[in-house]
């Protein structure tokens, strides 16, 4: 399936993450700074969410091979006994 390879070089936003995780231990918790580096952690979260990869849905992989396995039986079916290809009329059109 499709996966990337984990890289060990952190991008400049997990560094941004870090670097205010670590300046978060050092305040109290219930001040009004750590407050403000919290909302700021929600941020850098969000942006972090945005710029991940998209993967392939299983839904439509699982479409993608049950067509490729329906064309492969119909033109298996038609090597074996002559008859005029339709296969391409049976696939699924993706929405």
């Amino acid at each position: 399936m499709y996966t990337e390879k984990p890289t060990h070089n952190k991008s400049a936003l997990e560094q941004a993450i870090d670097d205010l995780l670590l300046a978060m231990q050092a305040i109290e918790g219930d001040s009004d700074e750590y407050s403000k580096m919290a909302d700021q952690l929600v941020k850098l979260y969000k942006l972090k969410e945005i710029d991940a990869p998209k993967r392939i849905s299983p839904d439509t992989l699982a479409i993608v091979l049950g067509n490729l396995a329906g064309i492969m039986f119909i033109v298996g079916y038609e090597r074996a006994n002559i008859v005029t290809s339709k296969a391409l009329g049976f696939v699924l059109k993706l929405r």
